[in-house]
């Protein structure tokens, strides 16, 4: 049996395609658009696995979406496809609008076509697990609770507003037209193959590029960090045994403001690839102007999951950063490659007019 992941050349999507391989599951058909933040050199070490097949293609595509189906037959679809990071959606939302919302409207709609043509014991055993944000559901003042499963939505940028508006549409295929959905919203994940535009890579990057790491505002904003690999067990474990219908909420339990993030970091350089005149790389940190609608917290409570599916996070903070410098130090090749031009072009427009 086969699974069907789109966005598998991303972040995420790229580490869990790894893992599952990794692991001896079903086939993986993997689409993925290619844009900026796919990165083929992630699936360098399973190209030519007899279980990954790698499609180039874009989730909006219905005519290739239901040749795929056809073909392939997957029991389940695996959607972290999305336009992703707030600061470009604030730059360009027209994309977020596309991808998001369009690009998921047109894959529920092939994939409730190809579902609704199964035999009754593959249309039963079949799942659509949608892969989404907790940003989805606003900010946090810094005494609430964390966000549950319950939270009304409240996106606070284009980007979250699209990802809830995905989200929407797939609770309604299952109320609607009973699709068998689950859906997960994680907090920030870091990890291998992270896009170094994300806060710990680019700190990492600028960090031993001797360039400044630039700090929103006062460095406060508080966020819930996800282990990229924790992030991947849990969706395997909701695919597996969630009920349909349901949201579960996936967390690491490691609330922290960024600058304690970007300190961390520092610190774990300073021991792992000291400079030559032995200074701190906590010296190149500059506080720059705050983008706009910054949410001031977003935290998980991630008990639903660990108290119906029995998961929790393997990692904690200080594990799972240390493993990321590491992987980041031992891979300079990736991270040359990634920086393409088009990244250095967007780095320049995203940073280079806020004033310090």
């Amino acid at each position: 049996m086969t699974i069907l992941v789109t966005g598998g050349a991303g972040f995420i999507g790229g580490n869990f395609v790894l893992d599952w391989l990794a692991a001896g599951k079903d086939p993986v058909v993997n689409l993925d658009k290619l844009t900026y933040a796919g990165n083929l050199q992630t699936l360098a070490s399973v190209q030519g696995h007899p279980n990954h097949l790698f499609v180039q293609g874009d989730i909006g595509d219905r005519a290739l979406i239901d040749r795929l189906l056809a073909e392939h037959r997957p029991r389940a679809i695996i959607n972290f496809a999305a336009e992703s990071h707030v600061d470009r959606s604030i730059h360009g939302p027209g994309e977020f609008i596309q991808t998001n919302i369009v690009g998921t409207y047109n894959l529920l709609e092939s994939v409730r076509g190809h579902w609704s043509a199964l035999p009754e014991a593959e249309k039963a055993a079949f799942r659509f697990l949608h892969v989404s944000t907790d940003e989805v559901y606003g900010s946090l003042a810094q005494d609430d609770p964390a966000f549950a499963e319950t939270n009304r939505y409240e996106p606070n940028s284009p980007y979250s507003a699209s990802k809830a508006a995905s989200d929407h549409l797939v609770r309604a295929w299952h109320h609607t037209y009973g699709l068998p959905v689950l859906t997960t919203n994680c907090s920030n994940n870091y990890g291998p193959y992270h896009f170094p535009e994300k806060l710990i890579p680019l700190m990492i990057v600028n960090a031993l590029a001797g360039k400044p790491l630039p700090v929103y505002g006062d460095g406060m904003q508080i966020r819930d960090w996800l282990y990229v690999k924790d992030h991947c067990s849990a969706i395997r474990r909701v695919l597996e045994a969630g009920r349909l219908g349901e949201t579960y909420n996936v967390g690491g339990w490691n609330e922290k403001p960024n600058i304690e993030i970007v300190q961390t970091v520092c610190a774990l350089l300073d021991d792992m690839r000291p400079k030559a005149d032995s200074s701190s790389y906590a010296s190149q940190i500059t506080y720059v102007t705050d983008r706009p609608g910054h949410d001031r917290r977003y935290a998980i409570d991630a008990r639903k999951l660990e108290r119906e599916l029995g998961w929790k996070p393997a990692e904690t903070f200080e594990t799972g950063i240390r493993k990321t410098v590491e992987w980041y130090l031992a891979n300079p090749e990736w991270v040359q490659n990634v920086q393409s031009g088009a990244y250095r072009e967007w780095v320049s427009k995203n940073y280079a007019d806020r004033q310090a």
